[in-house]
């Protein structure tokens, strides 16, 4: 073999860079530049921001473990002079039902987090496929909903539920979170970017609107389907103010009620109160750290989009 062929050879085997990661390099280039100045400057102004981010947290948990004397001692240290003890979690276990709002949290986030993508997921599709007269004044008030802060609707949302019969039950700390005007929007945009072509193709063979929604669209939604679900759960398990105000009986309260309500008979408690916080926010964690992957999927899908 003459070093001509050889060298073919080894030019044929050499592995080509994908087209994304090719993409994502000139998209690098062009928001960075070639030199290193610019992108010094970038990670470094990312690692500031994510310390500022992650030292209140490790602060947090790492005061959880700590006695209140500990907790409480100047000046503060990372390190506790007695040792770190589970302590603070086994008395804020043992002063309320905590199993019990924590298991109002998950049936009310899962409730209306299902129920928002329904509706929401429908009048996208209707505000992005359809026409019918008044559907550009509808997606205004749509919009300018968005707007409207959910302190004002208090009063009468209240009422409705007393007229309803709905206070302290399930449905009446559900349903009026349901509507999420933003949740419409986001994927309104998303579905315009879907190629009409797939869903005529589908018509032609006979399917009926619904189908198309349901076996062409949905699918092809699944990142940011996945994104406002997401969304959607940790706002509701995040939520104090209507749980707080539609219910009264401890046995029906949430997590973001029920902790404080405890906590605030004992007076100021730090290590057991960073313990509270820690148990109320490690599942939304779980749930991020489960679910990513599509997190990043959609926010990436859409802005190649252009939406």
């Amino acid at each position: 073999m003459t070093s001509t062929s050889a060298a073919s050879l080894g030019t044929r085997r050499r592995p080509r860079p994908s087209r994304s990661f090719t993409f994502q390099t000139q998209q690098e280039r062009l928001l960075l530049g070639t030199s290193w100045g610019p992108r010094l400057l970038t990670w470094g102004g990312l690692l500031v921001m994510t310390v500022l981010w992650l030292v209140p947290l490790a602060w947090a948990v790492d005061t959880s473990f700590k006695t209140e004397a500990d907790a409480s001692a100047l000046p503060l240290s990372w390190i506790p002079e007695s040792g770190f003890t589970l302590g603070s979690y086994r008395e804020v276990l043992a002063a309320g039902n905590i199993q019990t709002w924590f298991v109002n949290s998950v049936v009310v986030a899962v409730i209306v987090t299902v129920l928002t993508m329904v509706v929401s997921s429908l009048a996208a599709y209707g505000f992005s496929r359809t026409t019918f007269r008044g559907k550009n004044l509808l997606f205004a008030l749509t919009i300018g909903a968005i707007m409207v802060p959910p302190q004002i609707l208090v009063v009468p949302l209240f009422q409705q539920m007393v007229s309803w019969r709905l206070v302290d039950t399930y449905w009446g700390i559900a349903l009026p979170q349901v509507i999420a005007p933003v949740m419409v929007f986001i994927l309104k945009k998303f579905f315009d970017g879907i190629p009409l072509e797939l869903e005529e193709a589908a018509r032609i063979d006979g399917a009926s609107r619904l189908r198309v929604f349901w076996s062409v669209v949905l699918p092809l939604s699944r990142p940011i389907l996945a994104a406002v679900a997401i969304f959607v759960f940790i706002n509701a398990w995040n939520n104090f103010l209507w749980p707080f105000i539609v219910t009264s009986e401890p046995e029906l309260m949430t997590l973001p009620v029920g902790l404080p309500n405890v906590l605030s008979a004992y007076g100021q408690i730090y290590s057991q109160e960073m313990a509270a916080a820690t148990l109320a926010g490690l599942p939304l964690i779980v749930v991020f750290m489960l679910f990513q992957r599509q997190i990043v999927q959609s926010v990436a899908t859409t802005g190649l989009g252009g939406q």
